[in-house]
C-alpha cells in the first residue's frame, strides 16, 4: 500500500497529537517523576516496558493493572505506588503511548 504526501501528513497528524497528549498524561499523574522514556531512573525507562513485553498479548492489561495496583519485585525492590485514581481512557492512553515505544 502506498501512502501519498497527503496521508502521511494525515497520519503524522494523527499520531504527533497522540504521543504528546499521553507524554503530558504522563506527567499530570507524576508517572516522569519515576520513569524516563529512554532511561532509567527510579524505575525502568518507559523503551525497557515496552521491550519487556513487546508481542505478549496481554501486555496492555498487565500493564494497566500495573500502574492502577502499583506493585514491587518485576524490575527490583523499588515499589511502584498504586495509582488507583487514573481514568480507564487516560490509562488506557497512556499504557498504548508506553507499548508504543518497543523497537
Amino acid at each position: 500500500m502506498r501512502i501519498n504526501h497527503l496521508g502521511t501528513l494525515i497520519l503524522a497528524l494523527l499520531i504527533v497529537p497522540a504521543a504528546q497528549a499521553s507524554e503530558e498524561l504522563a506527567k499530570k499523574y507524576n508517572c516522569l517523576a519515576c520513569h524516563q522514556t529512554d532511561k532509567k531512573l527510579v524505575g525502568p525507562s518507559y523503551q525497557e516496558v515496552a521491550a519487556k513485553y513487546k508481542g505478549q498479548a496481554d501486555a496492555s492489561a498487565l500493564l494497566a493493572k500495573k500502574i492502577k495496583e502499583g506493585g514491587v519485585g518485576v524490575w527490583g525492590q523499588i515499589p511502584m505506588p498504586p495509582n488507583p485514581t487514573v481514568p480507564d481512557a487516560d490509562l488506557n492512553a497512556l499504557v498504548a503511548w508506553i507499548l508504543g515505544m518497543a523497537k
